[in-house]
């Protein structure tokens, strides 16, 4: 990751686990809806809001500050 993008995170990334979701579009939102029925999240509005991945054309990624 660079340090760019790491100068976007909200927080420092040695103070919280972050959990990382890579893929397509329909895969990131996937997931996403896979974690809030199995009860891992509360609240979808927890994830980053989904972005184009800096370092794979045609991938989206998105982030969970736990």
């Amino acid at each position: 990751m660079s340090t760019e993008f790491n100068e976007r995170l909200p927080e420092p990334h040695d103070e919280r686990a972050q959990i990382w979701i890579v893929g397509t579009r329909e895969q990131v939102n996937h997931i996403i809806s896979e974690m809030y029925v199995r009860q891992m999240i509360t609240d979808r509005s927890q994830f980053s809001p989904m972005i184009p991945a800096p370092f794979a054309n045609g991938r989206y990624m998105t982030l969970l500050l736990r």
